[in-house]
């Protein structure tokens, strides 16, 4: 008998095993049918154990000034994510984790995803300007194209086993979390997350919770953190999570569903050197808890992105435009011009087209963006547009300092041509004039006091070709080749005008001369056209980033090297010496209290006061300083205003503050950045960064 009984023994110990190896496999085929191709097999140290591998996330690279001071930066967070492999398999205790969990999470403040298009109360109905997403949903659902948001809504409550206990408004809220799962490709190697940077109290809740809360869990992550978000937001740019239609192309890059991408921005510009490469770690799992844990690929930190502009500088740069435009009424008597409220400044540096400074008014911080976009969005004077990388205006006569250099290297006139100005000036059968009555004038004084008529009578000569030509040796109608991308603009051609479905007339040379034709320029191009006068006809690239740093250190990986996109032959080496000699003149032209006359050097400015269809006017202005050696180059415009020139003052003193000017050493450095200066040379490898492609995007 005992023998028969140790034989029985036997039989049932083999039983159960092969049962527990059934049941184990039916576990995987589960597992694999569902589409995981992450999960690796069975866990041999753990009989009936499966493992999978997860994705770690790698921490983003921060954003910082050219003194290091953080604009974006991380910190270290919690977030409360959906794991599969704990999850409920049966549809009905799944639902009942779902609601729970958002319920907890509300109640503590935190929104949960709802992608689902439809409306959140009955009678459903899709939601406005959503037929592209309630396309993929029907499609995602197996319902023809001709189906109601509530066939949809009746079809995810029939799939998912969502209970008709449940309130209309459970329902929505279990079928919107349903189809994010969906839609996401939750998986064992996709987890999906549920509200991230949450808090303490949530935390407990959640893990008090933990038993009947199966699939919760509490990870640890970094949280993108905007440090300060008044520094050129616009070109800062922004993160967000991945959409479908752009997953397939992404998917091939290394990227999860899960992770974010930059949207727009230097977060879009530097993403490649921005986003690092995710880890991997393989977990073994039994009976719903996890046995083991092994990281089989770490994660790659992103690198730090230094830009070209000091966070001080561009403050000041930012007060000086919103200064300008909230004081203009107190010094302008014309009341034709007293709305102003939008306008622009760029900055570069002379020596290499570094941006130092970029303001546009109105603005907005990027906390604001992310809270409440909606208001940015639809508030006043369209804030989301950076006036100065896409903004276009009309140049008025800043553009004779093209126009001169035309007719100066072509040799149609030289410093000696003088032409008459008596205030009018006939062509073919129609008559212009100028603002004044000059006399005999040559071309530098003409820049000085803005004839007109000199630069009429020049434009006659050049013909619209050689306009044109000269245009866009400057840049213009094309982009700058800005990292974040900005606006190329048009110019003033029978072509264009024949595009718009306009006419060109023989006259339109004259005004096309001297900026006041049917063009469109960005300040940061006449700022470009400035420095390439400063320049003496070598037109760099502006660029926003300084380089690239390993994390968290002062190490220099790579930096960006001056570029040189144009250069234009001289035919004579005098050209810019009368063209400079006509800006400083100009420069003499302003009040005592914005005097450009007294700051130990001399400054190089031609203005404009172009006539526009919309507006009274703009005021435009480019420059540069010192004039004989110059350092920084500017442009800024007013829309619907006067004197924009009074700011130059200003922009050069807060300019001399931070980066230093003519001799004066700047004192930024000191202020904000107390590491090694980041262009120590030792520390400094001279790679050049390599160009990156980008599209201008008016979400910016």
């Amino acid at each position: 008998m005992k023998g028969i009984s140790e034989h029985i023994k036997t039989l049932l110990t083999v039983f159960f095993v092969l049962l527990l190896g059934i049941l184990s496999a039916l576990r995987l085929m589960k597992i694999q049918v569902v589409g995981d191709n992450e999960i690796i097999s069975s866990a041999p140290d753990n009989p009936g154990a499966f493992t999978y591998s997860e994705p770690i996330t790698a921490t983003r690279g921060e954003i910082v000034d050219y003194f290091g001071a953080p604009i974006i930066s991380n910190k270290t967070g919690y977030s409360a994510v959906l794991k599969k492999a704990f999850f409920p398999d049966d549809d009905k205790d799944g639902n009942r984790v779902l609601i729970e969990a958002y319920n907890i999470l509300k109640s503590h403040g935190y929104t949960v995803k709802d992608e689902l298009p439809i409306s959140d109360t009955t009678p459903y109905v899709f939601k406005p300007n959503s037929d592209d997403d309630s396309a993929k949903l029907k499609k995602l659902i197996n319902l023809n194209v001709y189906a109601t948001a509530e066939n949809c809504i009746d079809k995810l409550v029939d799939d998912y086993k969502i209970s008709s206990d449940y309130s209309d408004t459970e329902k929505r809220i279990i079928a919107g979390m349903r189809y994010d799962l969906a839609l996401h490709e939750f998986s064992y190697s996709a987890p999906f997350l549920l509200a991230e940077n949450i808090d303490s109290d949530t935390i407990t809740e959640l893990k008090e919770k933990s038993i009947v809360l199966r699939g919760i869990d509490i990870t640890e992550s970094p949280i993108r953190t905007i440090s300060n978000g008044k520094i050129i937001p616009h070109e800062i740019g922004t993160v967000g999570p991945i959409y479908a239609e752009e997953y397939e192309a992404l998917k091939k890059k290394g990227y999860a569903l899960n992770d974010v991408v930059g949207k727009s921005g230097i977060e879009s510009a530097m993403e490649n050197y921005l986003r690092g490469s995710n880890g991997a770690e393989d977990i073994s799992v039994l009976n719903g808890s996890v046995v083991s844990q092994k990281i089989t690929t770490k994660p790659e930190i992103g690198k730090t992105v230094k830009l070209t502009v000091d966070s001080q500088f561009q403050t000041n740069l930012q007060n000086i435009l919103t200064g300008f435009i909230n004081n203009f009424p107190s010094f302008n008597s014309n009341a034709n011009l007293k709305n102003v409220k939008c306008g622009a400044l760029v900055v570069l540096d002379a020596k290499t087209g570094a941006v130092r400074g970029m303001a546009t008014a109105p603005t907005y911080d990027l906390n604001d963006y992310k809270s409440n976009y909606d208001a940015i969005l639809n508030g006043e004077n369209t804030p989301l547009i950076d006036r100065a990388t896409d903004g276009l205006y009309l140049p008025g006569s800043t553009f004779k300092t093209i126009t001169a250099t035309a007719g100066l290297n072509e040799g149609l006139v030289n410093g000696d041509t003088t032409f008459y100005c008596n205030k009018d000036y006939t062509f073919y059968d129609i008559t212009v004039h100028c603002t004044g009555t000059h006399g005999t004038i040559a071309i530098s004084r003409a820049l000085e006091v803005s004839c007109n008529v000199y630069f009429y009578e020049l434009s006659r000569l050049l013909t619209i070709d050689g306009i044109t030509k000269y245009a866009k040796l400057y840049g213009l109608g094309e982009s700058t080749g800005l990292e974040t991308g900005d606006a190329e603009g048009y110019l003033a051609t029978p072509e264009e005008y024949e595009s718009r479905g306009e006419q060109w007339y023989v006259g339109q040379v004259l005004q096309a001369g001297i900026g006041n034709s049917e063009c469109g320029v960005t300040p940061l191009q006449m700022a470009c056209v400035a420095n390439t006068i400063a320049n003496k006809g070598v037109r760099y690239k502006p660029y926003l980033v300084d380089g690239l740093y390993q994390y968290g250190t002062d190490n220099c990986i790579s930096k960006t090297q001056p570029t040189v996109a144009q250069k234009i032959n001289l035919n004579y080496d005098y050209v810019y010496d009368y063209i400079n000699q006509g800006m400083i003149g100009a420069s003499h032209n302003v009040p005592e209290k914005y005097s450009l006359s007294d700051l130990g050097f001399d400054v190089a400015i031609k203005t404009g006061t172009p006539q526009v269809a919309t507006r009274v006017q703009d005021s435009f202005f480019i420059g540069y300083a010192p004039a004989d050696n110059p350092e920084i180059a500017f442009a800024g415009v007013i829309e619907g205003g006067d004197y924009s020139k009074y700011m130059i003052r200003d922009i050069i003193l807060a300019y001399q503050q931070c980066y230093g000017l003519n001799g004066v050493k700047g004192n930024s450095a000191a202020l904000n950045y107390s590491a090694s200066s980041a262009d120590n040379s030792s520390s400094v490898d001279t790679d050049v960064l390599q160009p990156i492609s980008t599209t201008n995007s008016t979400q910016r």
